[in-house]
């Protein structure tokens, strides 16, 4: 399994007990023992969205560039999973602008997804992500919970659970109402001193909090599945 992308990936905000980042990648490779039984190797790509908020986006060419990625990674041979954007409104600041990006860049995901014969993990109508639990405090990078949604819907994607064992939390998916920014002043005035404020100070300098960041995972290693003691 080669799991290429950006902080979605890496999972910075789901720590192991040491300190180090697990993520939804992680917790696949930790449950593909099936998949690999089936002699299916797995290439995962998921990536655009620092683009998509960005203050500046082009998406026709971030949609002809995952293209010509997804041509050369199916053209390998690999089981191809790629993951539309999520639906940023009611948790971002512009959310229904950065909405209309994402849901430009999903529909190009899809015909490209399609072409190509990959699999695709639809974020943007994964209910059970909806819900303040599933995020970290920025409300840009997952939670723990999050990641383990996500990783339930990859496994059931590639067939090795069943897509009712998606719903992490079903029943409670129904009752979730998604987060609105006016109840809750307070908590968005911080968030916005802490994350939002550094976010477009970074963005008028040309700088990403991924500078620098080295791949968690740079050469083929074999994940076992962690044992409590």
């Amino acid at each position: 399994m080669v799991a290429l992308g950006d902080s979605f990936t890496e999972g910075p905000d789901d720590l192991r007990p040491d300190g180090r980042p697990r993520g939804w990648a992680d917790l696949v490779a930790e449950q593909l023992p099936p998949a690999l039984a089936m002699c299916a190797d797995l290439v995962t790509l998921s990536g655009g969205g620092n683009d998509i908020i960005g203050f500046r986006c082009d998406l026709p060419a971030l949609s002809k560039m995952l293209h010509e990625m997804l041509v050369q990674l199916a053209g390998s041979g690999a089981t191809v999973v790629v993951f539309t954007g999520f639906d940023p409104r009611g948790r971002l600041p512009f959310g229904r602008m950065l909405a209309a990006r994402a849901a430009s860049y999903n529909e190009g995901l899809m015909t490209s997804a399609s072409q190509v014969g990959a699999r695709v993990v639809d974020l943007w109508h994964l209910a059970a992500l909806y819900r303040d639990d599933r995020w970290a405090p920025d409300r840009l990078h997952l939670s723990s919970h999050g990641h383990a949604v996500v990783a339930a819907a990859v496994l059931a994607e590639l067939g090795v659970t069943t897509h009712d064992q998606v719903s992490v939390a079903a029943a409670e998916a129904a009752e979730a109402a998604r987060r609105r920014w006016a109840s809750a002043r307070r908590e968005d005035a911080t968030w916005m001193r802490s994350y939002f404020a550094p976010w477009v100070g970074r963005q008028v300098r040309g700088r990403s909090a991924g500078d620098l960041v080295e791949p968690k995972r740079a050469e083929l290693t074999a994940l076992l599945p962690e044992v409590s003691s």
